[in-house]
């Protein structure tokens, strides 16, 4: 089955430019041009991926992002302006699991969604689903369904978030610095800072933590990185 792309941005030549080059690989993409639009059409379900420019008209990016949040894990890259570091820290503190400055290279922009639609649909070498569930003091990680839940009761992670947990449980006590971990998540090629991984292990342990503040699952070794205990 193919994947299916939403790509929303009120430049219709870039969204002209982007649909025409994913439908070369077959995905199937559907296109909104301002927020309103991008939400209901997000409501609607089904799409693998979406693309989400932060500057639109009726409701920004941002906005379209957190809302989007509140129903569904779909992963999100944003579209950002080149000089905007802000707009990048609020998107991924907002929900978004990646994003790509403008003016960008497609192919680039290409990459960075094979790698995520790769990692968010893992399959064994048999073609199948990897089945395996870890289970720590009341933490559940189901790796082929990518659901967690916390003393039963599930827990909307995005992409990234499940992906940084998946790791950081799967290699419990090992310390892996910042840079490691954007290495690893994000892929070797990813022109991100390591504010990318502070925030989103702040936004996991929101989500997973009684008490962020003080952690028992995702804890700092101070001046190096981030561990499972």
């Amino acid at each position: 089955m193919a994947n299916r792309i939403l790509v929303v941005d009120d430049e219709k030549n870039i969204v002209k430019g982007i649909k025409f080059s994913l439908e070369q690989d077959g995905i199937e993409v559907a296109v909104a041009h301002d927020g309103e639009e991008a939400l209901e059409t997000a409501r609607a379900g089904g799409f693998d991926l979406i693309i989400l420019d932060v500057m639109l008209p009726k409701l920004d990016g941002l906005e379209v992002c957190q809302s989007i949040r509140e129903f569904s894990a779909t992963p999100i890259i944003m579209l950002t302006a080149k000089s905007e570091d802000m707009d990048k820290i609020m998107g991924l503190e907002y929900g978004a699991d990646d994003y790509i400055t403008k003016p960008f290279n497609i192919l680039e922009l290409k990459a960075r969604i094979k790698a995520i639609l790769r990692r968010s649909g893992k399959k064994n070498g048999k073609g199948q689903a990897e089945k395996s569930v870890h289970t720590v003091r009341g933490l559940e990680i189901e790796v082929d369904s990518r659901r967690v839940n916390i003393s039963g009761k599930e827990v909307n992670l995005t992409a990234k978030e499940f992906d940084l947990l998946e790791l950081l449980i799967e290699n419990a006590e090992r310390v892996y610095t910042r840079e490691e971990l954007l290495n690893t998540v994000w892929g070797y090629d990813y022109p991100g800072d390591v504010r990318t991984v502070d925030v989103h292990v702040r936004r996991l342990r929101e989500k997973i933590e009684d008490a962020p503040s003080d952690p028992k699952y995702i804890h700092t070794k101070w001046g190096v990185g981030y561990y499972f205990k």
